[in-house]
C-alpha cells in the first residue's frame, strides 16, 4: 500500500505521513462551516483547526455520531437547525465514530449520539443520547451565556489562525528537520496539556522516527538470520515501516508473539500495538495487523 512521503525533510523520505501532525490553517481545509450547513466533518487532519482553534472564537458543539443509529441522524438534523437559527453565535462539527474511530476516541465517546461543547479549546459541557429540541435549546443558550464576552466571537474563516506561540515554534522545528528539539517542544506542550491532539501525534510518531532511522540498514537481514532475536526483530520492523513495508513489518512481530510466552510476548505484543497507532485505525493493513494479532495471542 503506496503511502504518501512526509513532507517535513528529505531524510524522512518514505517514512510514514507525519502532515497530519502540524494541522495547518482552516482556510486550506476550507474553513469552518457556516452556520447555514449541517455541519463541518471533522478529521484528524482538520480537527485542531475547526475544533480547537475555532473554539476560540465561537463555542463549537461536536456531535459524535453513527450512520448506523437513527438517533443520532435526528439530532444531529436538530442541532443544523439550531445552528442555523444562531447565525454564527457558534458552529457545529460532526465526528462519525465509524470512519474516524480515532478521533472519537480523543474525545472519550462511550456511546452515540455524544455532543461535547468546547470553548477555548477545551470541553465545558457535554451529553449522551437524544435531547427534545425545547432542551436543546435552552443547552445552547446556557453555552451562549457561560462563554458571553470570554471569545473573540469573529467565527470569520477569513480571519487567519491564531496559533499557541508553543505550537507554531515546534512546527518550525520539526519543518526545519530539527527532530530532537521538535520533540521536546511538543512533549512541553502535552505535559502541559495532556489532550492536545496535534501534540499527542507528534510525540509518538517523531519518537518512532528518530528511533527507526538509527536503525542499520542492514536490519532486516539481520533478523531474518535469527527470528529469536526480539530486538533485532524490533529493528527490523522499524526499517521495514521506513521503507512502507508495513505490512511485513506487522507480519514479522505477530509471528514473533506465537513464538514467545511471557514478558517476552508482552513486550512484543506492546510494541506492535505502537506500530499500529502510528496509523489511522481504518487503515486496512492495521485492522489486518489486529486480526492476525488476536488470533495470534487467542
Amino acid at each position: 500500500m503506496t503511502r504518501p512521503r512526509p513532507s517535513i525533510g528529505p531524510a524522512l523520505a518514505g517514512a510514514v505521513d507525519l502532515s497530519a501532525l502540524k494541522q495547518r490553517p482552516a482556510a486550506e481545509a476550507g474553513g469552518p462551516a457556516s452556520a447555514g450547513g449541517p455541519g463541518v466533518e471533522i478529521t484528524e487532519a482538520n480537527l485542531e483547526a475547526e475544533v480547537l482553534t475555532h473554539s476560540g472564537q465561537v463555542p463549537v458543539v461536536v456531535l459524535l455520531w453513527s450512520p448506523r443509529s437513527d438517533s443520532s441522524v435526528a439530532l444531529g438534523q436538530t442541532l443544523a437547525g439550531l445552528a442555523n437559527a444562531d447565525a454564527g453565535k457558534w458552529s457545529l462539527a460532526t465526528v462519525n465514530v465509524d470512519t474516524t474511530p480515532r478521533v472519537a476516541q480523543m474525545f472519550g465517546v462511550q456511546a452515540v449520539p455524544t455532543v461535547v461543547a468546547l470553548a477555548g479549546g477545551q470541553p465545558i459541557s457535554s451529553f449522551e443520547g437524544s435531547q427534545p429540541p425545547d432542551q436543546l435549546r435552552r443547552w445552547i443558550d446556557s453555552l451562549l451565556a457561560a462563554t458571553a464576552g470570554k471569545l473573540s466571537g469573529s467565527g470569520d474563516p477569513g480571519q487567519p489562525e491564531q496559533v499557541d506561540p508553543e505550537v507554531a515554534q515546534a512546527r518550525a522545528l520539526l519543518d526545519n528537520g530539527d527532530f530532537g528539539a521538535a520533540l521536546n517542544a511538543y512533549q512541553a506542550i502535552l505535559d502541559a496539556q495532556p489532550n492536545h491532539a496535534e501534540a499527542k501525534g507528534a510525540v509518538r510518531q517523531i519518537a518512532f522516527l528518530q528511533r527507526a532511522t538509527a536503525q542499520r540498514p542492514d536490519a532486516v537481514t539481520i533478523a531474518d538470520a535469527a527470528p529469536a532475536d526480539i530486538d533485532a526483530a524490533f529493528a527490523a520492523a522499524d526499517v521495514e515501516i521506513l521503507q512502507q513495508q508495513v505490512e511485513a513489518a506487522f507480519d514479522r512481530l505477530i509471528a514473533l508473539v506465537k513464538r514467545t510466552a511471557g514478558d517476552d510476548r508482552t513486550r512484543v505484543r506492546t510494541r506492535l500495538i505502537e506500530l499500529f497507532e502510528l496509523f489511522d485505525p481504518a487503515d486496512p493493513e492495521v485492522i489486518a495487523g489486529r486480526r492476525k494479532l488476536a488470533n495470534a495471542l487467542y
